[in-house]
């Protein structure tokens, strides 16, 4: 290709560009419709919503809880305690009966004290026949390792959704994007067979007259009639895929498949111009996966230190205040407190703390070696997206020459064929020609927009700002 026609078609190119603000504005409305809408992203921010709820629950954690605890109790039988006050007193009783019978013995009956009295052997049941206890109970964690990472772990967890949500948004923009311009490859498709159409219809007209006027014979009608036959029967195949393109669409946007979907005839989307460097540089501080892959580093981290906290004390403050009797009364001769700190040190469980912190040392391990193949398959993808465009971009223009060469040629060939110094045949490959010329432009332009959406997705080049 000479520069004036390199020159020629980036001019076209920037001309494109510059046309861009309506077709991004139908387009972004799009992307912002199946953003809101689409099933499975709404799936995945249900998820990170959850976990944002499971991270507020660890928090609450490190609060004490505050409890009203009511018990009724009806006791019959069970154990008897015996008390054996007789067998104490009643020999005291027995030697102060002397004393005073000693004492007191010359004083007149009824100047002389009255005897202690003997008393039997006391018992009664353990469990009271009828007791309430009502009490409000505060526990309050005042040290406890497995509490506070926990907590972490479960913020990993929050990190780690959020993630996933973002990473999924930016394939789903990718590929409402992509859906978009297959959509109207379709359309684009299908009005140039329209147009094919009408060129078929008028060859058919001219040959019939032809034929009256014995200037033809009439397999040249019935040819131009197979050639029309032909290109119905491509219509109908061009309508199946435009109708499919549709319906994937509408879905990605969460509407009916038979939708009607908004076309701008003026030319799409264009990625802005960078260098690959950039562009793999984008990708490396931008995308998701690798973000997800961090905190899962980070997870194992917080696992491990959960599995070494196993090793150490908890300490808990317990207090407890309430009314307890036979009877309801909510005096203070019923109420009581009680104040407790509780201390729990495992000293020997069987090596099971060993083991599990191996356990996480290994998930670690695992993670930072899937967090380097993850960063290789990014940039292995930014490569392949890269010169993937840069191809379709040759494509596109050696398309548009080709369809501009084909057309001129049809026209010269359409106009000696009325003059009857070609052949139909001839007629016939030119036609041909110049419609699978046209149909590989149209092919190959759409093409090349869904490589930039690709390329935009892989490199990280399009903002993700729901999060």
């Amino acid at each position: 290709m000479d520069m004036e026609n390199k020159i020629y078609i980036l001019l076209l190119l920037f001309i494109f560009c510059s046309q861009l603000i309506a077709q991004e504005s139908i387009l972004d409305n799009y992307v912002k419709t199946g953003l809101e809408n689409n099933l499975a992203l709404q799936q995945k921010k249900d998820s990170y919503e959850k976990s944002l709820y499971a991270l507020r629950e660890a928090r609450g954690m490190f609060l004490p809880t505050l409890s009203l605890n009511a018990r009724y109790t009806v006791a019959d039988g069970g154990r008897l305690i015996e008390f054996p006050v007789g067998d104490m007193l009643n020999p005291v009783y027995s030697n102060l009966n002397a004393l005073n019978d000693m004492v007191y013995a010359e004083l007149p009956p009824e100047l002389q004290p009255a005897d202690f009295p003997l008393i039997d052997n006391q018992s009664f049941a353990f469990y009271r026949p009828k007791e309430h206890e009502t009490k409000v109970q505060m526990v309050m964690p005042l040290f406890n390792s497995q509490i506070y990472y926990n907590n972490k772990i479960k913020k990993d967890l929050v990190n780690i959704e959020k993630a996933d949500a973002a990473t999924y948004e930016r394939y789903l923009v990718a590929e409402i994007k992509t859906a978009y311009f297959n959509y109207l490859k379709t359309v684009r498709v299908l009005e140039l067979l329209d147009d094919t159409y009408i060129l078929l219809e008028e060859n058919i007209r001219v040959n019939e007259k032809l034929f009256e006027n014995d200037m033809v014979t009439s397999d040249v009608v019935y040819r131009s009639k197979t050639e029309l036959s032909k290109l119905q029967q491509q219509h109908a195949e061009a309508e199946k895929y435009n109708k499919s393109a549709q319906a994937w669409f509408n879905f990605l946007l969460n509407r009916n498949a038979d939708a009607d979907i908004e076309i701008d005839r003026k030319p799409d989307i264009l990625v802005e111009e960078r260098t690959y460097e950039d562009a793999e540089v984008s990708a490396v501080q931008n995308r998701e996966e690798l973000d997800m892959a961090d905190h899962y580093i980070t997870l194992t981290n917080d696992n491990m230190a959960l599995s070494w906290s196993n090793r150490m004390p908890y300490l808990i403050l317990a207090v407890d205040y309430g009314f307890q009797g036979e009877k309801y009364s909510f005096t203070s001769d019923d109420d009581f407190v009680f104040a407790s700190l509780v201390l729990r040190w495992d000293l020997f469980k069987g090596l099971q703390n060993s083991n599990k912190y191996q356990q996480a040392l290994i998930d670690k391990n695992i993670a930072e070696t899937r967090r380097t193949e993850i960063e290789s398959q990014v940039r292995l993808q930014v490569i392949n997206a890269w010169y993937d465009l840069q191809a379709s971009e040759k494509a596109v223009i050696a398309s548009t020459h080709q369809a501009e060469s084909a057309e001129k040629a049809f026209k010269v060939i359409n106009r000696k064929y009325k003059e009857g110094q070609v052949s139909l045949l001839e007629y016939i490959d030119a036609r041909t020609t110049m419609t699978n010329a046209k149909q590989n432009m149209i092919i190959t332009k759409y093409d090349y927009y869904s490589k930039c959406a690709e390329l935009e997705k892989v490199a990280a080049l399009y903002d993700i700002k729901s999060y």
